[in-house]
């Protein structure tokens, strides 16, 4: 009888192995990148006490440590050895995401991981494996993009390193990424990344202010940058989901008797036309773009991390008075980890 369990368990798991080989490799694959990664990152008192470590640099890292415990200690986030090690990218990218997204509906493409859910990206720690799946997404009909993250978190799974990428930000970036991740290692809804990456966004950008105030002053050089550049991103992300919603409408008004090539027509109109106008936004510093046109991946990209600033701000400011603390807190309450 005994026998016959641990055949059966035994013929269970084949199948499920077999069934999902593809996501076994992929995990796999992810799992020796990131490891790895940790494995060659260094303790950040290596660098500090390198004299041929560039003085500028060493100030990047303690301004981290600054931040991750202005994280810890004003907004309560959880604290944990993240951020207590560089890791040296050499100049090179390290982490490619694949971003899909039907061709004529703002309907992105999901992925289902285990722990996290379901997520509408998929990152490579191989330019080329990121490169073979675009191929192949296309091949299907998605529009597709990928693009170089400047910061994940791995929630907790592994220990995650500053990347010496990191450290080429200004003082107010940095403080928003770092708050950012610092946020997913403590309030993470799985399957709802919509809800994660807009509430770390608006954490990480809202809570830089209060702590470059604390740290520089609202006249400092440091305040007004990081002030200047964010009402630039909020203007401009503002326009992108006003043309994220103008294409919905001409995705919408399609019949179904339209043919493929008055759908594509249409849609680079549109899409020319709102990257036209998007020139005329009083921006204290001109966007500079690439000349190529984007697809619905890139509207989609804002509608993840932009598209519920407005409600999270009300919340906050309606129901906490604009405690960034006790928000947090109501949060971790309302959403368990994982």
């Amino acid at each position: 009888m005994v026998k016959k369990f641990f055949w059966g368990l035994g013929l269970l798991l084949l199948v499920v192995l077999v069934w999902n080989w593809q996501l076994v490799v992929y995990g796999v694959r992810q799992g020796y990148g990131q490891v790895n990664m940790v494995w060659k990152a260094k303790p950040i008192e290596e660098f500090l006490t390198n004299p041929d470590f560039p003085d500028s640099l060493k100030a990047k890292l303690r301004l981290i440590q600054e931040i991750r415990q202005y994280a810890i200690d004003s907004l309560g986030l959880k604290d944990t050895d993240n951020y207590k090690t560089l890791f040296d990218q050499k100049g090179e990218e390290i982490m490619w995401v694949v971003q899909a997204c039907e061709p004529f509906q703002l309907k992105a493409k999901l992925w289902e991981f285990p722990v996290v859910g379901t997520v509408p990206y998929k990152g490579f720690f191989e330019k080329q494996k990121a490169l073979d799946e675009r191929i192949k997404l296309e091949a299907d009909g998605y529009d597709v993009s990928i693009r170089n993250p400047g910061g994940w978190s791995t929630l907790g799974w592994f220990t995650d390193p500053i990347l010496s990428g990191m450290l080429k930000r200004n003082e107010g970036d940095l403080a928003s990424l770092i708050i950012h991740e610092m946020v997913h290692a403590t309030i993470f809804v799985k399957g709802d990344v919509d809800f994660n990456e807009n509430l770390a966004s608006f954490i990480g950008d809202t809570s830089a202010y209060y702590f470059l105030a604390s740290k520089y002053g609202t006249t400092s050089a440091e305040f007004t940058q990081y002030w200047q550049e964010d009402q630039d991103y909020r203007r401009y992300s503002k326009h992108i989901l006003r043309g994220t919603r103008a294409l919905d409408s001409l995705y919408q008004s399609f019949s179904d008797t339209a043919s493929v090539a008055t759908k594509k027509q249409a849609k680079k109109s549109m899409i020319e036309k709102i990257m036209a106008t998007a020139d005329t936004l009083p921006l204290y510093t001109p966007r500079k773009t690439s000349g190529r046109l984007p697809n619905n991946t890139y509207f989609m990209s804002y509608h993840l991390y932009q598209a519920k600033q407005n409600a999270f701000r009300l919340e906050l400011d309606n129901e906490f008075d604009g405690d960034l603390r006790k928000y947090l807190q109501h949060l971790t309450q309302k959403h368990p980890f994982l």
